[in-house]
């Protein structure tokens, strides 16, 4: 009879001690033994014996490995990306026999200070996904748990010089089908590896209960510990013996005041920094709420990553990542699908956001086959889940950022769910308990969903929610993932925005993610699933966040600072009014300045400050703005109001902006349509297959284009194709929602133009053509009108369908070839930077410049980008001459040097080559954009539906002047 070896046992591990609560820092010693260690990969976890763990071993042959580090980063076999799928047979506990197995060895000698009385501790902070761990050749056990710490005492084993310190992690272990997380399987010691002195006397484990009375404005501070000491608290006079409790008058902490104090626990042989926050966290009438007020997430889910490090991050990497969900109006964050890295948890408490911590748990694959042998309701298994459970509690429970704990993500439901919930309530009942897979919320006190849809949102804020038990209704409501931002997008994020602040109930969400997990790779710039030979993966999906993979916001994360802002502007900007609401959850507005300027076709005339007085929060008042000066009626103009940080903090010099708006004051002229007035001037002159008018030519033999002001040119023509986004894509299981392969079913990326007829008339020239795809009886028939006058030409486009759609299109207008030297590009409309009908609202009105390849979004896998909105004229140079083109009415403005068949053929940035041309997207219309990789649809108002329209475009040279 054969015995399991111990990496597929569902037990937690052995030798290990008892977790405890982290700290940064003493004045005890402790030697950090991360650097260059000696590697050895090897295919099986059975393919060497274990003498390398014997002192006097020659490991001079192997490799060397960074540690902290992922050996597969490190040119030791791959990375592996796969998002629900287990990469290997579903058959717990066991594992694959080829299991890669990295034996780890680095030597080291001992500080003195570590050689005086006491134990010293041996800590892992993570390895994935199991050790086996060995010091000086004596076993010291074994653990898993990837994302959790695990000490060893070691003092007796130790020596002053020549330690060996011999570790075997595999690949797969039992623990492994706990860890099914939508995320790259990287094995290898990723985090720190410590050893710590503890002196006769040091800080045991210790538990900081710091609440908040909203209602007397006093905190009450008392410190557990498992060795007596003193609480010194300075700033409020407190020297307390632990255990004791004192009740005093203090400043709380909260995401948007972060108070904290600083503090030191003072132990016989140890004296250990603290920084504490006095706050209260309950559910109360239905809401979640913090110092007695509901409070509202505007959130991400994060996963740790670095292009280049993976799961190893360093401490400027994490305030980093904290700093931009400052600047961008981010206050919560939910710690996707495990505990962070503990010095993540310090920064939130210092920067102020408010944290769902996860246990390092999911057990999605199991959905694949019906649940069955699911390990959460398995009681083989509860031993280990209680054990991750209390690893993440004992180590995070003195950060007040933390609100809430998560017993997991995706793991269906069971036994071993409500063990871990009753573990925590009864270790630390102040906190509520999050989990989102349970319907029933059973073990929960928060109602989660997953990407419910605005509709079902709104039900569920309006308690119609009727599906559920009825505990379940008296419960606050997070969308604990929404608003997928994979590639291009999301859309819709101001239709939940606005579900947040209507219903109490609905308590705000967490943007799935905060980081596309794209991995540096020499020619493919950055490397997603597939792209290292996996048999299995789920491609680009592992790229759906708001940041690049080199921490670039994408656009999806400027929308979100917008949709999300705290404080709100409304008004009239004709008649001067101006209405401010403060959205904060606990602040005023005196930590804001706010400033106005009065703009005339995209520029600045006159501004000054705004006199806003410190509103409380949920608060509004109305002010007057100052008159602007005369107005040109037939100029367009509009006040920019803006929120700024009025003093620097730690995450955002003074100045920062915070939040803004625009208010019309004279709209943009009414013109007449453009069907009804042609540029008059100039009748068509035929030669040959040559028609001229005006600065135009045309091909009689096609009806287009081929010189326009002294340019060559190709169009335009009507198009209809964009490269499909991966939201259009959609997922499997919305099938309605996969527009991108009904639009190539439907042939909407080969259309094909006929002409049908060139009419020349007295001043102008009529094109007629059906543009339709192969296969298909569906149409369009568009009709182009030329007119002109000695400088300028202006076209009129009418779309007639024919027969029945019931596609939306992807857009509608036309496209053009210019140039490639015509690389430069203004525009007065809205920018900086790309928007679409769904994600528009962080586009402002005003004149921009940049060139052309500055106006392309680097999505990981390349798709349809860079459309600017609300575009009036556009023009492209090329630095001495150019062309302008006004619109009839606005238009979207798309230039890029690559066709929408090349975008969309590419998989890679670096397939996209730069051709020839400058390629034009002058579109009336344009899809939205949704949240269809995993999410809703768009929504209907934003679907551009096949109907007949009319729009126009007036051509005219540009000279520039330097």
């Amino acid at each position: 009879m054969s015995t399991a070896p111990w990496y597929e046992e569902p037990s937690p591990g052995t030798g290990s001690l008892e977790p405890r609560a982290w700290f940064a820092a003493s004045d005890a010693a402790r030697l950090s033994l991360g650097g260059t260690w000696r590697f050895r990969l090897s295919p099986r976890a059975d393919s060497e014996d274990t003498s390398f763990a014997a002192p006097g071993y020659d490991a001079s042959g192997w490799a060397e490995l960074a540690v902290p580090g992922h050996w597969v980063l490190q040119g030791h076999g791959c990375p592996a990306y796969t998002n629900v799928h287990y990469p290997f047979p579903v058959d717990p506990p066991h594992v694959p026999t080829e299991n890669p197995t990295g034996d780890h060895l680095r030597t080291f000698d001992v500080p003195d200070a570590m050689s005086a009385d006491g134990e010293v501790l041996l800590r892992f902070d993570g390895v994935e996904s199991c050790a086996r761990v060995w010091l000086n050749g004596t076993e010291l056990g074994t653990f898993m748990g990837s994302r959790l710490p695990h000490e060893f005492e070691v003092g007796a084993l130790l020596r002053p010089r020549g330690n060996v310190l011999a570790v075997r992690v595999h690949q797969w272990s039992a623990g492994s089908y706990l860890e099914d997380q939508d995320q790259w399987w990287m094995p290898g010691i990723f985090r720190e590896v410590t050893l710590l002195h503890r002196p006769p006397g040091a800080a045991g484990d210790f538990f900081v209960h710091s609440p908040y009375d909203h209602r007397t404005g006093r905190g009450t501070l008392r410190v557990e510990s498992a060795v007596p000491g003193r609480v010194l608290v300075p700033e409020l006079g407190l020297d307390l013996a632990t255990g004791e409790s004192a009740l005093i008058p203090v400043e709380p902490w909260t995401a948007e005041t972060p108070r904290l104090y600083t503090a030191e626990l003072v132990m016989p042989g140890e004296r250990v920094p603290l920084r504490i926050g006095f706050r209260t966290v309950v559910v109360e009438d239905g809401l979640l709420k913090v110092n007695g007020r509901r409070i509202l997430f505007r959130g991400v889910n994060r996963h740790e990553f670095h292009p280049e490090t993976g799961r190893t991050l360093g401490l400027a990497t994490m305030r980093e990542d904290l700093v931009l969900m400052k600047r961008h109006n981010i206050n919560a964050a939910r710690t996707s699908h495990y505990p962070p890295h503990p010095a993540f948890l310090e920064l939130c408490d210092e920067l102020g956001l408010w944290v769902i911590d996860e246990c390092d748990l999911e057990t999605h694959g199991f959905e694949e086959v019906g649940w069955r042998g699911n390990p959460v309701d398995d009681p083989r298994w509860t031993p280990a889940l209680l054990d991750r459970a209390a690893r993440m509690v004992e180590r995070d429970k003195n950060h007040p950022s933390v609100v809430l704990w998560s017993l997991g993500n995706e793991c269906g439901t069971g036994q071993g769910l409500s063990a871990m919930a009753d573990w925590i309530r009864d270790r630390d009942p102040g906190r509520p308990i999050h989990y989102e897979g349970d319907r029933s919320c059973r073990d929960t006190d928060v109602y989660a969903r997953m990407y419910a849809s605005q509709e079902e949102t709104a039900r569920i804020g309006r308690h119609e929610d009727t599906d559920g038990p009825g505990e379940r209704d008296r419960l606050p409501f997070i969308l604990c993932e929404y608003g997928h931002a994979m590639g291009n997008g999301p859309g819709g994020l101001t239709e939940y925005q606005d579900l947040f602040e209507t219903y109490e109930r609905c308590q705000g969400g967490f943007i799935w993610e905060w980081i596309d997990h794209g991995l540096a790779h020499p020619e493919l710039g950055h490397a997603y699933g597939g792209d290292f030979g996996e048999e299995l993966h789920d491609g680009n999906f592992v790229c759906d966040g708001l940041l690049f993979p080199d921490r670039t916001p994408s656009p999806g994360l400027v929308e979100y600072k917008k949709v999300i802002e705290p404080v709100r502007f409304a008004g009239d900007g004709t008649a001067g009014t101006l209405h401010i609401t403060n959205c904060h959850d606990f602040s005023g507005l005196s930590h804001l300045s706010f400033d106005w300027s009065y703009e005339v076709e995209g520029k600045a005339v006159s501004s000054g400050p705004l006199a806003v007085p410190d509103l409380a929060p949920g608060r509004s008042v109305e002010l007057k703005l100052d008159p602007p000066p005369v107005a040109d009626a037939s100029r367009e103009a509009y006040w920019t109001v803006r929120a700024v940080l009025a003093h620097d903090t730690p995450w955002a010099p003074r100045g920062h902006e915070v939040a803004w708006s625009q208010l019309p004051v004279v709209p943009r002229p009414v013109v007449p349509r453009p069907a009804s007035a042609p540029v008059a001037g100039i009748a068509p002159v035929r030669e040959g297959h040559r028609v001229t008018l005006g600065p135009a030519a045309f091909d009689c033999r096609t009806g287009l284009l081929t010189d326009l002001c002294g340019i060559p040119v190709e169009g335009p023509r009507l198009d209809v194709w964009r490269a499909p986004t991966d939201n259009d894509a959609g997922a499997s299981w919305a099938p309605e929602e996969q527009y991108a392969r009904r639009w190539r079913e439907l042939g909407l990326d080969r259309m094909q133009h006929r002409l049908d007829d060139m009419e020349l008339m007295d001043s102008h020239c009529v094109v007629r053509s059906r543009v339709a795809p192969a296969a298909s009886d569906l149409a369009l028939r568009v009709t182009y009108i030329w007119s002109g006058d000695g400088e300028r030409v202006r076209l009129t486009v009418s779309v007639a369908p024919e027969g029945t759609w019931t596609l939306p299109l992807p857009r509608l207008g036309v496209r053009m070839g210019l140039p490639g030297a015509y690389g430069q590009a203004q525009w007065f409309g809205a920018g900086p930077g790309e928007a679409y009908p769904d994600t528009r609202r962080a586009a402002r009105v005003g004149r921009w410049s940049m060139p052309v390849d500055a106006m392309q979004t680097p999505y990981v896998r390349p798709q349809e980008n860079g459309a600017r909105a609300e575009v009036r004229w556009a023009e492209l140079h090329d630095g001495q001459r150019g062309l302008r083109i006004e619109g009839d009415p606005e238009f979207w403005f798309t230039a890029r040097r690559w066709t929408s068949e090349e975008l969309a053929a590419a998989r890679h940035l670096p397939d996209l080559v730069p051709g020839d041309r400058v390629w034009l997207n002058l579109d009336h219309g344009m899809h939205g954009i949704g949240s269809a990789s995993c999410g809703p649809g768009v929504l209907t108002e934003y679907q551009l539906r096949a109907e007949e329209a009319v729009f126009g475009f007036v051509f005219g040279p540009l000279a520039v002047t330097r």
